[in-house]
Formats: structure tokens, sequence, C-alpha cells
């Protein structure tokens, strides 16, 4: 890396560095001039020429950043690269983005955002600049992409030399331009999101030369390349692509790649952005040698599946392979292990991968067919799938005596490799790391999916929706529900809040139905629930149907105690001893409907949505 310093007498002077003796540096960011002659080139600074040329004063103004900041050192793409070595320009270009991310600061230099109208000193008029600001060039250019992104610290100027805020002061901003999620531009790891979310990102902007356009990219998807100008845009996407599916998918991917099929895979429109868990979903599950199973846990409703979804639909191509069975009983399981086996068989037709399979009766015994697929999964280069097993709410378990009740085991790969999300109510499955998917506690979130549902726009400020936000407590399809509802009627929300607190089985009876939750509405979610909690612990059942009527306040063992009556025999042996008291509220925390608090009164806290439903 060659960086530049400025002398006591203004001459600019080139420090070579290997890359494990950089110092620390300054990087300017901007857009070249129409003119390219009038950029200070490598030549330019080695004859000690270049101080009347135009882009004398980008130097000028990042040598002087770099100084306020007491960073001795700075780096310009213009003048710190020796373009006319198409060597050197080709490693430049491949470690532009590390270069950019191990910067101490970023300076943006914006020529073509004034903060000067003429009249006024600049600091009087900074409430003019923004509307330049979202039109400025440097926002549509190619090269700054990376620029953008790659930093921790990235700092705006005007012209002038004001500035005008940081990526972190104006990532509203700046997030409302480019459609970047803020995580990005928060430094989240940029694999977290998918290649086409990332293509997106660029899809508007331009490059002087088309090939540049593809180039500019190789550190947004940290992927290496020849350069080869003259190729075309078209064959230098084709060899990104080619990289990409290396390093996600393996040499090998094409012996075990079956296409991504959104057909068994449910709607999630209305999915909100729960970027901590998608994160931790994404570290869990992906990158290891090894076997990586993530189990989502959480209340029916709370958002487990549409979680499950967010995460395939976004990391799709790192995957050779997805698969999505519905794991509520062994039939559907059976079924979907069927549609895997011929799907396999349509995109891998002849491969001597397949013998297996090709050699079963699809329309046979389907013990046979899961065995099969298994098999296939098995394969020892045949490491980069990922299955879904969406709905396993019924796990067997020693104490679980449901005759419906399904043991996943007999359904898992043996092999020590590949990638399993599972979703569920019960907290006994063993399987995993276990993530536990809580209510939205951003009331924005809650408001965004009532605003998507409802199709009414505009509703952040609205009292009377926040106010329901707040009644659903989070529970996105409680607020799915509602929304569902709302499109369908002239009801505003206030009457709908009144609707919810008076007549709420009526309310959830005669709502239309959520494709994104498939035959589920919220009553019959919270029925399949207290028929689970009713079947393995009666006592529990009855104390959830008692703690309705509490209106969302908390309840311990003494309160319990303290009501009891001769004619409630069931409260007499639940407050028996606080063994059988902790014992029943265990299960409703298992299956997430009440939480434990660490008060010395030993409390238990509710959810809110679910009260008016017993």
């Amino acid at each position: 890396m060659r960086l530049l310093e400025r002398k006591p007498d203004g001459s600019l002077v080139f420090r070579e560095s290997t890359d494990t003796d950089v110092p620390a540096y300054a990087i300017l960011s901007h857009t070249w001039l129409a003119n390219n002659n009038e950029e200070v080139s490598f030549q330019d600074v080695e004859a000690g020429t270049g101080k009347s040329k135009a882009g004398w004063r980008k130097i000028q103004f990042c040598a002087d950043k770099a100084a306020t900041d007491s960073l001795r050192y700075f780096w310009i793409d213009a003048c710190c690269i020796d373009k006319k070595n198409s060597t050197e320009l080709s490693k430049a270009i491949n470690s532009m983005f590390r270069w950019y991310q191990k910067a101490a600061r970023c300076y943006v230099y914006l020529t073509d955002v004034s903060t000067y109208d003429g009249k006024d000193a600049p600091q009087q008029c900074l409430f003019h600049w923004e509307a330049t600001f979202r039109k400025s060039r440097w926002f549509t250019r190619g090269w700054t992409l990376q620029e953008l992104l790659a930093p921790t610290l990235v700092d705006f100027f005007s012209l002038e030399g004001e500035r005008l805020g940081s990526k972190l002061s104006l990532e509203v901003i700046i997030h409302d331009i480019t459609g970047i999620p803020r995580a990005a531009l928060r430094g989240e790891p940029l694999d977290g999101f998918s290649s086409d979310e990332r293509m997106s990102w660029a899809s508007y902007r331009h490059t002087k030369e088309e090939e540049d356009q593809v180039y500019s990219l190789l550190g947004i998807f940290d992927v290496s390349m020849p350069l080869i100008y003259g190729e075309g845009k078209e064959k230098a996407y084709k060899r990104l692509q080619e990289e990409i599916e290396k390093i996600y998918r393996g040499d090998n991917s094409d012996q075990f790649a079956v296409g991504f099929d959104l057909f068994a895979i449910p709607e999630a429109a209305q999915f909100v952005a729960r970027e901590n868990e998608l994160a931790e979903m994404h570290r869990l599950l992906h990158g290891h040698k090894f076997r990586s199973v993530v189990v989502l846990h959480g209340l029916g409703g709370i958002g487990k599946t549409q979680l499950a979804i967010k995460y395939t639909t976004r990391h799709k191509e790192k995957y050779t392979g997805v698969f999505w069975l519905n794991a509520n009983n062994e039939d559907s399981l059976k079924l979907g292990f069927r549609d895997i086996a011929q799907h396999v068989l349509e995109d891998q037709k002849g491969k001597p991968s397949t013998s297996t399979l090709a050699n079963v009766d699809l329309d046979g015994n389907l013990d046979q067919v899961v065995t099969a697929v298994k098999t296939w999964l098995n394969l020892q280069r045949n490491t980069r799938w990922l299955m879904i097993y969406d709905n396993y709410d019924n796990p067997r378990t020693p104490d679980n005596l449901d005759r419906s009740a399904v043991d996943i085991r007999g359904f898992l790969p043996r092999a020590d490799h590949g990638s399993i999300i599972i979703t569920t109510r019960s907290a006994q499955v063993s399987q995993g790391h276990y993530i536990h998917v809580r209510k939205l506690a951003n009331i924005h979130e809650g408001l965004e999916i009532l605003s998507n549902t409802s199709k009414r726009e505009n509703i952040e400020k609205d009292r009377d929706a926040i106010a329901l936000v707040k009644e659903l407590d989070g529970l996105p399809l409680a607020l799915s529900a509602a929304g569902a509802y709302l499109e369908h009627v002239t009801t505003n929300f206030s009457d709908y809040l009144r609707l919810y607190k008076t007549s709420w089985l009526k309310l959830q009876r005669t709502s239309p139905q959520l494709s994104s939750y498939e035959d589920r509405s919220l009553h019959t979610t919270w029925q399949i629930t207290f028929d689970r909690i009713e079947q393995q612990n009666a006592a529990s059942a009855k104390l959830l149907k008692l703690w309705s009527y509490f209106d969302r306040r908390d309840v311990w063992f003494e309160l319990i105690r303290h009501i009891n009556s001769a004619d409630d025999e069931w409260i007499q042996k639940l407050t028996k001893d606080e063994l059988n008291f902790n014992e029943a509220v265990a299960l409703l925390c298992r299956f997430g409907l009440v939480d434990a608090d660490r008060s010395p009164q030993h409390q238990f806290g509710s959810g809110g949505a679910w009260q008016g439903w017993p």
C-alpha cells in the first residue's frame, strides 16, 4: 500500500508499506472530475507537479483533515495508484475494500453539495444542504458503495469543507437515499446479507468503464479475481458469480446443487427485520465444518416460521440445497421427504449421487423414501445443504403420552455436516443451539406489520394505532390478524381496539385467514397451545385460565395461596406446597406464555396478547 505524507513545506511524498507495517491513515472518498486529466496522478506527485490542477483541492482538503485528526498519512485513489501499471492496478482494486475498512477515518468530499448560498455564512444555512445532499452524484457512483460500507468512521463534508455529519448521524437520510439496511451501515458483516440484496445496493450505480460495475463489487462479496478490461460487463459478472459460488458452496457444488423452490415455503410478506436473531442464526449455521443445528423456540404466533423464512431467502445462495419440512406430524414429514426426493431427481437427473434415490419407488413405502433421502444428505461431499423442520411443536418425550407426538431423530440425517433449523413452541426439544424468539420490543416494528397488513399508510403517529400495537403486545400473529381484519372494513383503530377488548373471540373467528400463517388464526393458535398444556398438566391449564382475569398483572405463589377456596380443589392441590406451583408455572414458561421475574417476590409475568383468549 502506498500512502501520502505532506511535508512542512507543503510537498507530498509517498510512503511504501507492506501489509504488515501499515501505519494509521486517513482515506478520501470522492467522485472524479468530469475531466480526469484534472485529477492529480501518481506521476504528478512523483514529479512534484499537479498543484495547478483542479484535483489539488481534494488533496489539500484530505491532508488538512488528517492533520486535524493527528494522522500523519493519508490515501487517495487518484494519485496513490500507478494506473499505468496493470499489475498494481489489479492488486489495488482487489485490496481496496480492505484498505477502506482499515482506515482510521474516511472523509467523503462532496463537491456538488454546498453549505453556502452566497448570502449567509456557511454555519448559518446548514439546513439548506439536505436537498442537494440527497441528489449528490456520490450516491450514484459504483466505487463509492464500498467506500460507504467498509470504513467504521465516515464523515461527510461539503464543497467548502464544512462537516455535514457522520455515517451514524446521517444514517436515516443515507438509508432513505440508498435503501441499504441500517444494520449494514452500522458495520454488520456483509455476508449476513444475501447476494441478491447486496447486488440491489449497486443496481442504480454507474461507473465510467462498464466492467468496473462488477469490479467495484469484489470487496462487497469478499472475492478476488483478475481484471480483464474489454471483456464486457456480462462476462465480468459471470466470473464474479462463479467466484461467489466457490466461496459459499464449494468446488463440488454442481454435483449436489438443487434449485431453490419457494413452493414449500410459506409466505413471509409481513416479516419485519429481526436483525439480531438473523445475525445469531448466521453465526451458528454458516461456515462450520460440522453439523450445525439452531432451534427457534417461542410462543405460537411470535414469528419463528417467519424468521426461518427470512434467513432462508437471505442466505439461499450459500447452500447447494434448501429443503422445507412440516414437522407437525410424521405423515407430513414423510410426504415432505418424498417432495425432496422428487426435487433432487429432477435437478440432478442422471448424476451418480442420486442412484439410491432413483432406485426407490416414490409412490410406495415412504419410510424407504425417507431413508434414501437421508442417505443422499449423508454423502461425504454433500455438505452444504440446509434443512428446516417447521412446527415441531409436539416432540415425543417420556412424559408426553400423545400418540401423534413426533420423534424427530428418525428424520434427521446422521452425517456430521449440513445445517438444520427447527421451529418449535416446546422447550423440550433437545437438539442444537436455542434462540428464544421473543415478542417485538420495538413499537415501530409492530406498526410496520399493522400498516403492511391493513394497507393503511402513515400510521406512525396515529395514537389509536400505537395504542392497538401496545395492546397486542408485540405478537406478530396478533398484529397480522388485526391488520387482515382492518383491511376489509372501514373500522378505525380506536373501534377495533374496543372490539378487541369486548368481543375478542367473535372478532378472531370472523377475521380473514392469513396466507402467511397458513391455516392458523390467533384463536386456533391459542387453542392448540392450551390443549397441549392441558394434556401435560391440568393444573397449568386451569392456572392459565385463572390468570387471564388478572389483566396482565404478575402472579406469585403467596398470591394464589391467598385466594385459596374450599370450592376450588385444584387450587388447594396447586398451593399445597411451592413445588406443585412451580411445576405448573414452569410448563407455562416452557411454552413461552409467562416469564420468571427474579425479584424477591419470585413473581411470574405474562404477555398481554393471549389474555383475552380463555
